[in-house]
């Protein structure tokens, strides 16, 4: 019985001590830090999908129907 007593309690006090070094710790990340690196990769994202579908719409599809159109004109 002493055995069973002397083990739980060297677990209870072990688990006292992971806890009292997990709340004490303070490196690591918040939710805060995570959210705002999520929305900054979203933000980067959404303006890279804007800038190359401008440059798509406005710069190379007209040209390149403009060459293909120039490249199938059989008149002369």
């Amino acid at each position: 019985m002493k055995k069973v007593l002397k083990t739980v309690k060297e677990k209870s006090i072990l688990t006292m001590v992971k806890t009292k070094h997990t709340l004490c710790n303070r490196r690591g990340e918040g939710f805060v830090d995570t959210a705002v690196k999520i929305l900054i990769s979203i933000v980067i994202g959404a303006l890279l999908l804007a800038g190359l579908y401008l440059l798509f719409n406005g710069t190379i599809l007209p040209t390149l129907t403009q060459r293909i159109k120039e490249m199938f004109n059989y008149k002369g």
